[in-house]
């Protein structure tokens, strides 16, 4: 029996996490920010995601009306070079259906969608099945989102993973743009973008500090 070759090491180093694709696609700033600069500051509503997906990711597998889950499982996929863990993997016969557990409620851009569609992505190259859909569960609605995996979502999926992956592995952070989404990032203080988008001109700085030119 043939066996499988051994993992390339530089291979491994250059996977990017899941997350990451989530973080870049709400922020390229922040995504470089936490994964280039490794800056992280944590707020409220940070904490209260990262204490959700560890109450989910500790639980047991179990299996219910012939669906085994298995959480926490362990992501990878070399073709869109992404690397992670599930919240929970609902397995109905041999096919995975990955749930993922936010806080809040479902938002206007595609964030969850898209971090939601990578795991798929793995999973699907993982065990060499399709993976039709999956499902997001929010901590407000206490509902399921059933996400469909659908042609426009994956290619979403795959053009952000390229592009996270090429900004993290050139080390380059973008520069500051203010939004109205700015106010509720926990990296707003490191970021910066008032004050950087715009930097005050040297000039005028130089000008306050001699004061007003005066005659002799």
């Amino acid at each position: 029996m043939m066996q499988p070759p051994p993992p390339d090491p530089a291979a491994e180093d250059a996977l990017v996490p899941v997350s990451a694709l989530q973080h870049y696609l709400f922020c390229p700033r922040q995504c470089a920010l936490i994964h280039v600069e490794r800056i992280w500051t944590e707020d409220g509503a940070t904490a209260e995601g990262r204490l959700t997906h560890e109450r989910v990711d500790g639980g047991r597998p179990d299996r219910r009306a012939g669906v085994r889950t298995v959480r926490g499982l362990v992501l990878r996929s070399f073709a869109h070079g992404l690397s992670g863990k599930t919240d929970a993997v609902e397995f109905h016969g041999a096919t995975p259906y990955p749930v993922e557990y936010k806080r809040g409620r479902p938002k206007a851009h595609r964030a969850d969608e898209v971090h939601l569609c990578a795991q798929a992505l793995c999973l699907e190259e993982m065990f060499g099945v399709p993976v039709p859909e999956g499902a997001l569960f929010y901590g407000q609605t206490r509902k399921r989102m059933v996400v469909p995996f659908e042609a426009d979502l994956r290619a979403l999926t795959a053009r952000v993973a390229a592009d996270c992956r090429a900004m993290i592995a050139e080390g380059r952070t973008p520069p500051p743009h203010e939004m109205p989404a700015c106010s509720r990032c926990s990296l707003a203080e490191a970021c910066r973008p008032g004050r950087l988008e715009k930097p005050p001109s040297v000039r005028r700085w130089l000008l306050r500090q001699i004061g007003p030119a005066t005659d002799d």
